[in-house]
């Protein structure tokens, strides 16, 4: 089990990069991560949803996604409540209060999930969640120590020496865990060193005698990783002399904005994230994304000045998207009447399309393929949604998906556009034709394909794992 001092530690890319790794020597390799709390997420083949971390762990493995790998998923609608989702299926809604009891029942699953992975595969790499020293949080934990405790797996824990102070968050965290606990843990990893190792030598060698704990190895700083987030947004790209700028608004509660990367990733776009007290701008496309609470975010959207910078933004022929939750915002209203995002039953939306979006509890999570009516190419992605959309501007439909179904709207402008596929520019051909509608004409952009682009760094992330890292030392850690 990777554990880290801090959130945005390493964990995550440090499982990746293990994974990918020992798949090299043979192993049959699980990704897990007991308890996730993300708004990035992934679906999987059997139609259940896991954190898009353990969804690049597993491609780093070789192994199909599958909801044992993120038993306990939480998805934040509020600063203090969250979507409950237990093996890929959402339950229900919590506060932070009542979720801290419930964690009792999650700790069923998350056994549950462990137990079938231990019985399937050689490795289960197991992946923690923030720090295992928030001691506010360590009653009935299932994310860090107290799952490591219960199934008596072996620990390494990781920090990010760029921040700095890494021997005091190391020997802090381990110091503040129980006797039990420390003895779990196995060693250290130093993640994201620059500069001359030797320099380091002195410490290293003071925090293993302190901690009487091996450093297993030093990883460099590795730059620009492009590796799909977890949840943090990424700095957007800045580039010279871009031939289209396309404007993300940031919304509070933005979901999968892991949409982007390939556009963030083309030397021949500027994507820039709009945010808190931020002006649209000039722009040749604006997106509104996917929203975990919409009604909430719709507010928040009206309240930046956004919806007047909008209609602007149309009237001097800009081209606008919107993405799931954003889709949603394009129509006349949004209503809420379970309660299952928003305490709020219904909201007024920016009316640019004749529909309503009415929020139910089952959720659509599946995999699609199409074509694409306005560009006429051929399209997949993903659905992630409570919404159910209904209105006369559905019957021009932005795709026609597999099995006859219809999803999305075309303005009869071809100004606007809303779908409900996330994924949606991960392939170049989808790219450049929906560049070429934003452009105006045909439009061929230098554009990544994320597949490859992900392997690529994968391997890249290995390497560096082989290089800087004991292996064999971690090896040994699977029969401690």
């Amino acid at each position: 089990m990777v554990q880290g001092t801090t959130s945005d530690a390493g964990k995550s890319t440090l499982v990746a990069g293990l994974c990918r790794v020992f798949a090299r020597r043979g192993e049959r390799v699980a990704p897990f991560k007991p308890q996730n709390m993300a708004l990035n997420s992934a679906v999987t083949p059997e139609g259940g949803e896991i954190g898009r971390a353990q969804a690049l762990q597993a491609i780093a493995a070789g192994v199909s996604l599958h909801t044992d790998f993120n038993p306990v998923l939480l998805k934040p609608n509020s600063d203090t409540g969250a979507q409950v989702i237990i093996h890929g299926r959402a339950i229900t809604n919590m506060e932070a209060a009542a979720y801290h009891d419930y964690k009792k029942v999650a700790l069923d699953a998350v056994l549950t999930s462990h137990h079938r992975l231990e019985a399937s595969f050689d490795l289960v790499m197991v992946e923690g969640a923030g720090s295992p020293a928030e001691i506010n949080l360590r009653e009935n934990d299932i994310a860090n120590m107290g799952f490591a405790t219960e199934v008596d797996c072996p620990v390494i824990i990781i920090a990010d020496i760029d921040k700095g102070g890494v021997f005091a968050h190391l020997v802090g965290t381990l110091m503040l865990l129980s006797e039990e606990e420390q003895a779990l843990v196995k060693g250290f990893v130093i993640n994201r060193f620059r500069g001359d190792l030797s320099l380091l030598q002195s410490g290293l060698d003071w925090l293993e005698e302190k901690t009487g704990k091996p450093v297993l190895g030093v990883l460099p700083y590795l730059h620009s990783l492009k590796l799909d987030a977890e949840d943090a947004v990424e700095a957007e790209n800045i580039v010279k002399d871009a031939k289209i700028n396309i404007a993300v608004l940031l919304l509070p509660h933005i979901s999968n904005h892991t949409d982007f990367d390939t556009l963030r990733f083309s030397s021949d776009v500027d994507l820039r994230y709009v945010r808190h007290r931020e002006s649209i701008g000039q722009a040749d496309l604006v997106i509104i994304p996917g929203s975990k609470n919409v009604i909430s975010d719709m507010a928040f959207l009206r309240a930046e000045g956004w919806d007047r910078e909008i209609e602007r933004h149309l009237r001097y022929g800009g081209k606008l998207m919107g993405i799931c939750g954003g889709f949603q915002m394009l129509g006349n209203e949004i209503a809420d009447p379970d309660g299952i995002e928003s305490c709020q039953k219904n909201s007024q939306a920016l009316g640019m399309a004749d529909f309503s979006t009415t929020l139910t509890p089952e959720k659509m999570l599946k995999e699609v393929k199409g074509h694409c009516n306005l560009t006429g190419s051929e399209i997949q992605g993903y659905e992630i949604h409570c919404g159910r959309s209904k209105g006369p501007a559905l019957a021009s439909p932005f795709a026609k998906m597999s099995g006859d179904q219809n999803d999305g709207f075309i303005s009869a402008d071809r100004q606007i556009v809303g779908t409900y596929l996330h994924g949606l520019f991960d392939r170049a051909e989808t790219v450049n034709a929906l560049l070429s509608w934003v452009n105006g004409g045909e439009f061929d952009a230098n554009v990544v394909d994320m597949k490859v682009l992900r392997e690529t760094e994968i391997e890249r992330l290995a390497d560096a794992c082989e290089a800087w890292l004991d292996i064999d030392k971690i090896a040994s850690l699977l029969d401690s």
